[in-house]
């Protein structure tokens, strides 16, 4: 992904609510994206599978072994969607349709990229449940989406993402609809089927606790752009970037100290600024930054590196560290 621009209308002109993302991803790897509500990880993963909401213009790069996406017609993008791109939402129970079984969804998502006989699709599809972990498969085919817990019906939509055998995986928040039991069995799930499909994972989450154990590489979003990127271990580590350590440093934790006294839970003073109001030619997070300082006001960082990491702040800026 190059210089990504997804711009929607507000009030009569076009705003971006992604600007100017950039980023890589290997076969097999796994990268998270994280930020608060309204930073646009929903957006960047819509547009990343052509499926910008109405009235949305997207600019720049997309591309998956070589072929450009930005600018494919309709039809295009169908060929690529569910095929080669495969998108797991937040809520599965939204996504099925409530008046066909399972096993005809599945079915039919099989038979959309694939030549094949309906028994065989049907073969296909009792073997992506039951590499899903979806407990008696045949049986599961013939239940309707209501009849099923959270989990399973999870389990049941990674089953119909993967039924064309796509090498990338979006995966837009899997697990908030969960409990944490089955959240933590999902997610071993997702990384069991990166490993043995060797399938590329981007995983959409505001959860910094799922991005620790479950993610190669990070990008922290803030009001449209990325702010740090990383390896998931430096950025537990050493965050660079003034938004990454308050969000971290929001994580509730079990010490001591906690356990035996009341304490309030660190927060980000503020809001997401509004696409329609965010400041131009400054930087986006300086009214809510506990490090601001005199550029912060008068102009908008680049991407500079910052040790092991890439960081959007003028604390990394070469020339103003000379």
């Amino acid at each position: 992904m190059r210089d990504l621009r997804v711009e929607v209308p507000i009030g009569g002109r076009r705003v971006a609510a992604v600007d100017g993302v950039d980023f890589d991803l290997a076969a097999g790897e796994s990268l998270a994206v994280v930020g608060e509500s309204g930073c646009g990880k929903t957006l960047l993963a819509r547009a990343l599978l052509g499926l910008a909401p109405e009235g949305a213009r997207v600019s720049g790069s997309i591309s998956i072994g070589g072929r450009e996406l930005v600018g494919s017609s309709a039809e295009e993008w169908r060929r690529v969607r569910g095929k080669e791109i495969a998108l797991v939402f937040q809520e599965p129970a939204s996504a099925f349709d409530p008046v066909a079984t399972v096993g005809a969804q599945i079915v039919e998502a099989v038979r959309a990229h694939r030549k094949v006989a309906r028994s065989e699709a049907r073969r296909i599809a009792i073997e992506r449940l039951r590499e899903v972990g979806f407990p008696d498969p045949a049986r599961g085919m013939a239940e309707y989406p209501h009849r099923l817990s959270g989990g399973l019906k999870q389990r049941a939509f990674l089953a119909m993402a993967l039924a064309s055998d796509p090498a990338i995986l979006v995966a837009d928040e899997p697990t908030t609809a969960l409990d944490a039991t089955v959240a933590a069995q999902v997610l071993e799930l997702l990384d069991r089927l990166r490993l043995g499909r060797r399938l590329t994972l981007l995983l959409i989450t505001h959860d910094l606790g799922t991005v620790a154990t479950h993610a190669d590489r990070v990008i922290v979003m803030y009001a449209g752009r990325v702010v740090e990127e990383a390896r998931a271990v430096d950025l537990f580590r050493e965050p660079r970037h003034p938004y990454t350590r308050a969000l971290l440093a929001s994580l509730p934790r079990l010490s001591a100290r906690t356990r035996n006294a009341a304490r309030r839970f660190d927060a980000i003073p503020g809001v997401v600024p509004d696409l329609a109001s965010r400041p131009a030619g400054t930087c986006s997070f300086a009214p809510r930054c506990p490090e601001r300082f005199d550029p912060c006001d008068s102009d908008e960082p680049t991407l500079y590196p910052a040790g092991e990491s890439i960081a959007r702040c003028f604390l990394y800026d070469p020339r103003l560290r000379s």
